[in-house]
């Protein structure tokens, strides 16, 4: 399948990772779907893709998705947020330790 990728929005976290959120249109039938990509910077500061998935842009189902994220995001506490840092913090010291 060929797409055009029409918007992209991106959010950076850990060290070079990132969440795409995008608007594509399949190419040449012009069908418009919405799509969540995970992936990471490579060292030359391209973007490498490694999963993603798209549907249809349906109201029912982006305030759906809106919705279940809000109430797991309510259920994460505050030791589970600094235990995940805590974490994302150690793994980025290996990693600059290896580059030296």
């Amino acid at each position: 399948m060929e797409y055009e990728t029409i918007v992209s929005e991106y959010v950076d976290y850990g060290r070079n990772k990132f969440i795409e959120v995008s608007k594509k249109k399949v190419v040449p039938e012009n069908a418009v779907f919405l799509n969540i990509s995970k992936g990471y910077y490579a060292p030359n500061g391209m973007k490498r893709y490694q999963r993603s998935i798209g549907f249809p842009p349906e109201e029912q189902i982006i305030t759906g998705l809106i919705e279940k994220l809000g109430t797991v995001w309510s259920s994460v506490t505050e030791e589970e947020i600094n235990s995940t840092a805590e974490q994302n913090s150690s793994r980025d010291r290996g990693s600059e330790e290896l580059e030296d």
